[in-house]
């Protein structure tokens, strides 16, 4: 004979369930007033639930927001209804607060409505990871043509300059020397190229990230760095990412020194390294059928003048750059680099504070039982 479910059983259920949804979902009563939210929401208006309880959602949005007119279609036509790219930024909740919302009738109480939020930076990632991978594929088709079309012409000019400065008076040689240097230096930015069409296999093993950060802090102290404060905030307990080394120490010593570039002689000028799990995004990679999770977050936070807005959706395409005389290539060799990895890297900035953060998968291998993972099961981070 079958046990009848208990109800407070199913209630616990449940609210294990709603608190591990990665959105933010809320019940709003009759009255407007906010009835339930899970963690998630609690996280994204900035209060506890039991404070949500105190509020009608009307105080808790913008003015006029359409959410308000959602909710009221919702009762009177006692359907679910999806909206896309609702704008709620307000003090209270910050700037660039773009959703998607998904509103919904409860069946069993009449007047009830469920919201749930869909924060659209999640949703751009996936957009930007996208565009960061078809632009590193044709960087990948450029790079092949130049490198068979431009280089060999290239050293017969180069060779051809050079008998020239045996030949030519000494106040011309000084030109004979320009053409070899500028051959050169277009021979240099072909090489960095060919990178973009290796597509071989890459060598991965579980990596502590830590490790690879520590090393290319070493050589930033050592070097550009010097005169820049670098400074940590690592979680001890996270799991190895599944990587190549040589590939993490090139992206992140790019960023680093892109940073640091930023900075300048800025005397207050610091640079952040930190780490974290944060769970929650599942992407789709290529030549793969699964979706796998990006729970491993790493940032290289500066405190530069930032990233103007208008470069920063195509900061990582081929040739944009905000250098005098950059290539363009650095950043769009970190996005080919983590997106070969199935990462994601993005860049978030303003004055004083620009975050380039890269989202990694995890080693396969580590238990959800490890130190810094069992809070999987949950979604919270412990």
């Amino acid at each position: 004979m079958t046990k009848a479910p208990s109800p407070v059983g199913d209630n616990a259920l449940a609210l294990a369930v709603l608190n591990s949804v990665q959105n933010p979902v809320i019940l709003v009563d009759p009255s407007g007033h906010v009835m339930f939210a899970n963690w998630e929401a609690e996280s994204f208006f900035g209060v506890s639930a039991a404070q949500l309880a105190r509020h009608e959602i009307s105080t808790l949005i913008p003015f006029g927001s359409p959410l308000l007119a959602l909710i009221d279609q919702v009762r009177e036509r006692r359907a679910p209804v999806n909206e896309y790219r609702v704008d709620l930024s307000s003090p209270r909740l910050g700037q660039d607060k773009l959703v998607d919302l998904y509103v919904a009738p409860v069946v069993s109480e009449p007047g009830s409505v469920v919201v749930v939020f869909q924060e659209r930076s999640m949703a751009d990632k996936i957009d930007r990871q996208l565009t960061h991978r078809a632009a590193a594929r044709s960087v990948t088709g450029l790079a092949s043509m130049l490198a068979h079309e431009i280089k060999n012409p290239l050293s017969g000019i180069r060779g051809a300059a050079q008998l020239l400065e045996t030949s030519v008076p000494d106040e011309d040689r000084a030109l004979t020397r320009l053409i070899c240097d500028e051959t050169d230096r277009i021979v240099s930015l072909v090489d960095r190229m060919e990178v973009f069409s290796d597509e071989r296999p890459i060598d991965r093993l579980p990596i502590n990230i830590h490790s690879v950060l520590d090393h290319v802090k070493a050589i930033a102290k050592a070097g550009f760095g010097r005169d820049i404060r670098i400074t940590e905030n690592y979680d001890p307990s996270l799991p190895s990412v599944y990587a190549n080394r040589d590939q993490l120490v090139q992206v992140f010593l790019n960023l680093v020194k892109n940073a640091a570039e930023a900075i300048g002689g800025q005397p207050d000028g610091e640079i952040m390294l930190t780490t974290a799990y944060r769970p929650g995004i599942r992407l789709s990679v290529a030549g793969s059928r699964e979706k796998i999770s990006l729970p491993l977050e790493f940032c290289v936070i500066d405190n530069g003048p930032g990233v103007p807005a208008d470069l920063v959706p195509n900061l990582f395409d081929p040739f944009i750059t905000t250098k005098t005389n950059g290539s363009g290539l650095g950043l769009a060799l970190v996005a080919k680099i983590i997106g070969a990895h199935g990462g994601i890297v993005e860049c978030d900035s303003q004055n004083r504070r620009t975050i380039f953060r890269v989202l990694m998968p995890m080693h396969k291998e580590a238990s959800i039982e490890e130190p810094g993972v069992a809070h999987i099961i949950t979604g919270k981070a412990k």
